[in-house]
């Protein structure tokens, strides 16, 4: 699975990286792939995850720009995701 033929994780949105990484979780939970092919897609996960953590950090450091409607810092408010 970790092949040329794959797009490289830093140009995947957060939607696709997500996306690819359930089908991952889902492959090795099942248990049928080879050792081989079950480290390969656990390194392509890895890197898949890491990926989505920073898209999700890069995001939240535009939320807490974005705070003050006047433009002044106002310090960071939690994003409410309700």
């Amino acid at each position: 699975m970790a092949d040329a033929k794959q797009p490289d994780v830093s140009k995947l949105s957060f939607e696709d990286a997500l996306k690819e990484l359930e089908t991952i979780v889902g492959k090795l939970e099942q248990g049928d792939v080879s050792l081989d092919e079950s480290i390969a897609i656990y390194e392509r996960g890895d890197a898949l995850k890491k990926h989505c953590d920073a898209l999700l950090k890069k995001a939240e450091a535009k939320v807490e720009k974005i705070t003050s409607a006047d433009g002044k810092a106002t310090g960071t408010e939690p994003l409410d995701v309700e």
